[in-house]
């Protein structure tokens, strides 16, 4: 019995080692190949964490982004943060940031040893010409991909169509969208949840 339970403590070790593993090598990944910042890389860490792996779900990429986005610090690297932590703890969450950032520390660090040489290259120009394409096609993807699990009534769409016009037009910074969405959002509910159990009640009144 006793071998049995120290087998089974022995496999439960293993895995979550293993998994550990799985999500720096991942992250890792998703730092290496993805430029453009955060929101270019929710796409691939959708396909990565969610379709191959199915560690979490596309709500819970909802959920994470729009932590992330309210919370201090980087996307990128808080969505990896909170990813690693939900999969496998406080050990998920260390080797998940640092799979992440590290791709962009290795290479900002070798750029920095020949930065004159390297802004000099029209090579280098013209990639960042096709690269900043690329992150436009990403951005759209994760929008649509990301889209089916939204609300879809007038208030978000109108709430959707407010938020963007606001940033596009006038430059309003995401945390104050985020943050009048969320009291928007509450207050929505509110009278929503409020209707809702006044007609119930006239209901149960006239029965």
């Amino acid at each position: 019995m006793s071998n049995d339970k120290m087998r089974g403590d022995w496999m439960q070790a293993h895995s979550k080692r293993h998994k550990i593993l799985l999500l720096f090598l991942t992250f890792l990944k998703i730092g290496a190949f993805t430029f453009g910042g955060g929101y270019a890389m929710i796409a691939l860490m959708q396909r990565e964490v969610v379709e191959k792996r199915h560690w979490i779900t596309d709500e819970d990429i909802m959920d994470i982004i729009t932590i992330a986005e309210s919370t201090p610090g980087v996307i990128a690297v808080n969505s990896a943060t909170f990813i690693g932590y939900k999969t496998a703890g406080f050990w998920g969450a260390f080797f998940a940031t640092l799979g992440v950032t590290l791709p962009s520390f290795v290479v900002i660090s070798v750029i920095s040893l020949f930065f004159v040489q390297f802004k000099s290259l029209k090579i280098v120009a013209y990639a960042f010409e096709g690269i900043r394409a690329g992150i436009a096609v990403l951005i759209v993807s994760a929008v649509i991909k990301l889209s089916k699990y939204c609300p879809k009534d007038l208030f978000s769409f109108l709430l959707a169509a407010l938020a963007f016009f606001a940033s596009a037009f006038f430059d309003v910074s995401s945390i104050y969208l985020l943050l009048t969405g969320m009291m928007c959002g509450i207050v929505y509910q509110v009278i929503k949840v409020r209707r809702t159990s006044t007609v119930s009640g006239k209901d149960g009144d006239g029965k």
